[in-house]
């Protein structure tokens, strides 16, 4: 899986494409981990092109949310939502952990 990082002055925007499935999801949770080593807690997950998301895969969004949400240091916020994987948020009640943008203008801007 390929990622392409974006650095703002007060948020780090990560862009991949594809299905984050059980094989997928240890993939994307690195990367964001990564980004959490560099002491990037401000995090904006641009999810236009992404199809799908498992179980597996909103585990490792959750795990990555509680650990940049530690000590209040940041958000993982997604942006650019499939509707059915809105849906599929929404069906499994994650919903309310995270915050979700239609505008990546509108989610750079929130930090």
């Amino acid at each position: 899986m390929d990622f392409e990082i974006k650095e703002y002055k007060r948020s780090t925007v990560i862009y991949t494409s594809g299905r984050i499935d059980s094989y997928t999801a240890p993939e994307v949770e690195e990367a964001l981990n990564q980004l959490i080593e560099k002491g990037q807690f401000n995090i904006i997950f641009d999810m236009s092109d992404v199809t799908f998301v498992s179980s597996a895969g909103w585990w490792a969004l959750i795990r990555i949310q509680k650990e940049v949400k530690k000590m209040n240091r940041g958000e993982l916020a997604l942006v650019h939502l499939d509707e059915r994987i809105q849906e599929s948020m929404d069906l499994v009640g994650i919903a309310p952990y995270f915050k979700c943008y239609s505008e990546l203008l509108e989610a750079v801007g929130s930090f």
